[in-house]
């Protein structure tokens, strides 16, 4: 217990804390910040599916160069890089006058939020003894996916700009905590051997280690869907399933983020008593199959029960941690946070492929039908990662490729 408490554990919690804080902020804020900004109502949509695909864009550089930087300078590098990159971002977003502005500073945002939860994982992964690494990362997750709930409650309670201030300033002072990490002794190992480090394109030098990493990316793919779809848009959801009373989406993603933490618990929990992280993932990625179809089917018109469905959607998504804990067990060392950094950026990176399919289908089956088109697909690739990918529970993590 002890060692779960320890410093790297909780400077990675609160890390992630805001980092959720600032990276759902947006979904949150959208509407009357776009409104503020003199975006007719007509056009909040498209202009809210811009701005989140330029933060996303963000994201997947940003993924790279920091997941790179991690195995070459270190895990601690990206820890303080990253967050002082996405805090001075958000600190700016309270000042934009006009939609150009802020899809820059989403874009700058989303490159120093690319960096925080992998380098945290791998950290985490490194410094704990294999046997309870599933519960430090399942901790990690569980506290840093409350942020969406502070993110909710302080937008609120204050002005969107203000929103945006306490975002940054929260990450400007997390830095000072930061002080007290060590790097992880792996690391450092690996460091002072004769070993290249940090080679991005070697994940695709070699057909096996490609594969193992598209699995990676794939058993992921659901839940940034149901994130950057079916709960960043349920005010249209709403209206489309027939509800009469407006849903807001900062409560949606509120609800949606508390069941993710129970969820991130949960899956930790399985799969330490499972003992296998891939049975875990097969029965969360089924789990959110069947959270889609009753979100998608139902037709009540009761504003509590839409909120639950968001809180269950929120719940079978809660493998988030240990997605990207699978990730970074599935490779070495010296690629270790390069992978762990880059794939759950390019899970997020994925809603720029979702959204202009699923607006494509909207035209041909409407709202729901096209969402339980693109949705289908993730669930299915998702499963066949699973059914395919190496089993890493009790791994030593002291290897290189």
């Amino acid at each position: 217990m002890k060692q779960l408490l320890s410093v790297p554990v909780i400077v990675a919690a609160l890390g992630y804390f805001v980092d959720i804080y600032d990276l759902l902020l947006f979904s949150i804020v959208r509407v009357p910040s776009l409104r503020a900004l003199n975006v007719g109502d007509d056009q909040l949509l498209q202009q809210g599916i811009f701005l989140i695909n330029t933060q996303m864009a963000g994201m997947l550089l940003g993924g790279i160069l920091w997941g790179i930087l991690g195995d070459k300078k270190g895990r601690l590098s990206v820890l303080f890089g990253s967050i002082a990159l996405y805090s001075l971002a958000n600190i700016a977003n309270g000042f934009v006058t006009n939609v150009d502005q802020y899809a820059i500073l989403r874009f700058i945002a989303g490159v120093g939020l690319a960096g925080e939860l992998g380098a945290g994982i791998t950290l985490v992964a490194e410094v704990l003894p294999k046997e309870i690494r599933g519960y430090g990362t399942s901790i990690v997750a569980s506290v840093g996916v409350l942020g969406a709930v502070l993110a909710y409650f302080i937008a609120d309670l204050f002005d969107w700009r203000i929103a945006y201030f306490i975002g940054g300033g929260l990450g400007l002072a997390l830095l000072v905590l930061r002080f007290n990490v060590f790097e992880s002794g792996i690391f450092k190992h690996v460091k002072e051997a004769n070993v290249a480090r940090g080679n991005f394109f070697a994940l695709f030098s070699s057909w096996k280690r490609f594969v193992k990493y598209l699995r990676c990316i794939m058993i992921g793919l659901p839940i940034w869907f149901v994130i950057g779809i079916l709960i960043t848009f349920s005010p249209e959801f709403g209206v489309a399933i027939g509800l009469h009373t407006p849903i807001q989406a900062g409560k949606a993603v509120m609800f949606s983020y508390i069941g993710l933490s129970l969820g991130d618990m949960s899956s930790g929990l399985l799969s330490q008593y499972l003992k296998s992280r891939k049975k875990t993932v097969a029965v969360f990625v089924c789990l959110t199959a069947l959270a889609m179809l009753v979100y998608l089917l139902q037709r009540t018109q009761s504003v509590a029960v839409f909120y639950s469905l968001c809180l269950f959607l929120g719940f079978a998504i809660g493998y988030w941690a240990l997605f990207v804990t699978v990730a970074a067990e599935q490779f070495g060392t010296n690629l270790r946070a390069t992978v762990a950094t880059t794939v759950p950026n390019f899970v997020r990176g994925s809603v720029n492929v979702f959204t202009p399919l699923f607006l494509m289908g909207v035209e041909q089956a409407g709202f729901l039908g096209s969402a339980a088109m693109v949705g289908g697909a993730t669930i299915v690739l998702a499963l066949l990662a699973a059914w395919r990918m190496e089993e890493t529970f009790s791994r030593n993590l002291d290897f290189t490729e």
